[in-house]
This record gives C-alpha cells, structure tokens and sequence, in this order.
C-alpha cells in the first residue's frame, strides 16, 4: 500500500463514530468544572476493580469518541471491569494545573463512591499517561494512598523533549512529522511554569513506592525515551515496571483498536495486566 507521509496521521486524524453498545451502560456525570463518562458492563460487572482513564491530546484536545471506544476495550479486556473517563480541563484556556486538578477530583470520587484505592487501576495515553504519572506523584507527595496499578500507553512524560528519541525517530515517526515544532505544543500547557516539575514532566520525579506500571511504545515515536526513560528510573527505584516496545509502531497505534495485529496484541497484555494486578 501507499507509505505513510510523516505528520499525515495527525494532520489528518478523523473523528469515528460512537455509539453506546447495548452491552455497556453509559452514565454522565457533572462536576462542577468538567465532566466525567462511567461506562458500566451490561452482562457480568466487576465489582472488584474500576479503571480511571486519562484521554491523551498534548493537553490541549478534548476527550474524542475514540476515548469512548478504549473505554469498552478496557471493560472487555479487563472482563467486565467499569471504566470511569473524565473530560479534563484543556490548554490553552485552561493551563497547568488544571488538568491535573481535574484527574485528582476524579479520583476522590471514585474513593468517595466506596472504592478503595486497591481498586482503582489508572490508565492514560499520551498526554494522559504523563497525567496518570503525574497524578501518582501528586498523591504520595500529599500522603495519599496510591491506585493499584498504571497502565501508560506512549505517556509523554519529558516536556523538554531531552530524550535521544527525538532526534533518532526524528523523520519516522509518522503522527508528530518530521520538526520538533510539530510535536511541541507544551507553551500553552506549561505557562510560565517549570517544564521539569514533575507534575508537568513527571520523568523528573520520585517513583519510589508507586505502584505495578505497563507501559507500552512503539519503537518509531520521537516519544519513545519519554518510555524508556521511565521505565528504566522506576525500576531502579524499586517500582515493578513492565515496558513493551512494539517493533515499527507509532504513537499509540492502539488507536487501531483490533484491526491491528499488534494493537490487538497491546490490548491483550492490557487485559493479561489487570488480571494479574487482581490476583
């Protein structure tokens, strides 16, 4: 088939169509400054475990239909399990800290409806695996129990774009194109704040004492060291870190759902993940 240009799957990224299976229950909940979707499983719910997912979009883009769509893979994978995703406050309306003030509600909610930490399992992609990142440093720091287990699918966790990835994977990786300036969109986010806080770029914090972490990459991103990196920190911090590069894949190629073979793979390990944080 036709190669892809780089730059051309984010240029021209579409929109799928949602709508919720008759399998799945959707509830809408109002906060006071952003929403939040419960997507609940029709036949079998869980009641041991709940996934906080985190919706990726450089924090500046809104949760998509796609987000919605994880949400039932996350539920199917991980056997009936409920999936609470939240429409955090965006850039550059809403800067730093809103997204992260945003996802710590979410999840004193969850604690508030009667699940207890040991329940609650956070996932993210992108932008949204350096929040759930970030909401674990967020927590300890304010002596908070953590969730059980991270789930961080190409989570962008260096907003100072250090990593040798970035020149590396400089022309391949086909969503963020071939210039840095095409991938940096961290200005409207970070504001005049310290792009290595690591609540901004949780690779430059403490990861002592978090929780069992998936993190799953493809080897062509510019963010593949945003991985690596972490992967590589936390487990000398004692953390137990599983880190699965997928040879020739983009950044979060899980979009492909399971039309792909190694999307389907990647979701898989999600579901072989959460089972085995649940024993």
């Amino acid at each position: 088939g036709r190669k892809l240009k780089t730059g051309e799957l984010r240029k021209k990224m579409v929109e799928p169509a949602w709508k919720c299976p008759d399998c799945f229950l959707m509830q809408k909940i109002k906060m006071p400054q952003f929403e939040m979707e419960l997507l609940t499983s029709m036949q079998n719910p869980r009641e041991d475990k709940v996934v906080l997912q985190l919706h990726g979009g450089g924090y500046i883009g809104k949760m998509r239909n796609a987000y919605r769509t994880f949400a039932g893979l996350y539920s199917e994978v991980g056997k009936g399990i409920s999936v609470l995703t939240i429409d955090y406050r965006v850039a550059p309306e809403h800067p730093f800290p809103a997204a992260l003030e945003d996802t710590v509600e979410a999840y004193e909610w969850l604690l508030h409806c009667g699940f207890k930490p040991e329940q609650i399992i956070v996932a993210g992609d992108s932008a949204g695996g350096g929040l759930a990142l970030a909401l674990c440093m967020y927590l300890k720091d304010h002596g908070k129990e953590l969730p059980c287990g991270l789930i961080a699918m190409s989570p962008w966790t260096d907003l100072t774009a250090s990593g040798e990835s970035y020149d590396t994977n400089y022309e391949r990786d086909p969503l963020f194109g071939n210039t840095r300036d095409s991938l940096i969109y961290n200005k409207d986010y970070v504001g005049d704040a310290d792009e290595t806080n690591p609540y901004i770029s949780p690779l430059f914090g403490d990861f002592e004492g978090f929780p069992p972490m998936l993190i799953q990459v493809g080897s062509y991103e510019m963010l593949l060291s945003d991985s690596t990196s972490v992967a590589e920190k936390a487990k000398k911090q004692g953390v137990k870190v599983r880190l699965s590069i997928y040879e020739g894949m983009f950044h979060v190629f899980q979009m492909a759902m399971l039309m792909m073979p190694e999307s389907k793979r990647a979701w898989a390990e999600v579901g072989k993940f959460i089972e085995m944080i649940s024993e």
